[in-house]
C-alpha cells in the first residue's frame, strides 16, 4: 500500500474530533470498527487516557493503534518518574509522529489526535497523518470518513472562548450528525474533557441528557 492509499484508508471508517476549549481540551469518538462494508464491531474503544493532562484518540488499523498506544504510554510513566511530571500533548504528539514515521510501511496505519493541557495549564490539540505530520491546531479538528459532516457542523457552532461544558455539546452532536451520515461512524460516542480537574469520560447517560437539551 502506497502513502496515498494509506492516507485514503483513514478517511474510510470512524470519527474522531477535537476541540480546544477556554478551560481544556474535548476529545470524542464514535464506537465502529469496519472492515471494508463489513461492521466488525460497534464497541471498539477509540478514545484513550494517556495520563491527567493527555489524552488520544484514532482511526486506522485497530492493532497497528494498540501498538502506538501501548508504546506511548510506556513512555509517558517513564517520563512521569524522571521528570517529576506528566507529560504533555506536545512531547506526546511529538513522540508519535517519530513512531508512525518508523513503522507504518511495516505495521499498518493510523491518524491520530492528542490533546490535553501543557505544563503550563494552556490547552493544545494536534493532529497527526499516517506518516507523522503533525499539525497544531487553534480551534477543532477531525478525522475519519464523517469529518466533512463533523468539520461543517463546527464551522457554524464554533466560538472563541468556548467553555469545555459546551465543547462536549458540540463534540456530541458533530458525531451525531457523522453517524447520520456514514454507514462507517456508528456505535456509542465516547467523549473526554481535559482539565485542570484531570482526565473525565462522560457516561451514555451525561451524553444523551446533553443531546436532549
Amino acid at each position: 500500500m502506497d502513502l496515498k492509499q494509506v492516507s485514503e484508508s483513514v478517511k474510510k471508517g470512524t470519527t474522531i474530533v477535537g476541540i480546544v476549549c477556554s478551560d481544556g481540551v474535548v476529545l470524542g469518538a464514535d464506537s465502529r470498527a469496519t472492515a471494508g462494508d463489513f461492521i466488525a464491531s460497534d464497541v471498539s474503544v477509540k478514545l484513550h487516557k494517556i495520563n491527567e493532562t493527555t489524552g488520544m484518540l484514532f482511526a486506522g488499523v485497530m492493532g497497528y493503534a494498540q501498538y502506538v498506544l501501548k508504546i506511548l504510554k510506556v513512555q509517558s510513566e517513564l517520563y512521569s518518574m524522571t521528570e517529576g511530571k506528566p507529560m504533555s500533548p506536545s512531547a506526546a504528539a511529538s513522540l508519535l509522529g517519530f513512531i508512525l514515521r518508523e513503522s507504518v510501511s511495516e505495521m499498518g496505519y493510523a491518524g491520530l489526535i492528542v490533546g490535553g493541557l501543557s505544563s503550563k495549564g494552556v490547552p493544545e490539540l494536534f493532529d497527526l497523518d499516517p506518516i507523522g505530520g503533525t499539525e497544531k491546531e487553534d480551534k477543532y479538528t477531525s478525522i475519519g470518513v464523517g469529518m466533512a459532516s463533523a468539520l461543517g457542523y463546527l464551522d457554524g457552532v464554533y466560538s472563541a472562548g468556548i467553555s469545555a461544558q459546551e465543547g462536549i455539546k458540540h463534540t456530541a452532536k458533530a458525531l451525531q450528525l457523522a453517524m447520520k451520515r456514514s454507514a462507517g461512524t456508528g456505535g456509542n460516542m465516547k467523549i473526554a474533557t481535559i482539565t485542570k480537574k484531570g482526565f473525565r469520560e462522560y457516561s451514555k447517560e451525561e451524553l444523551d441528557k446533553l443531546l436532549k437539551a
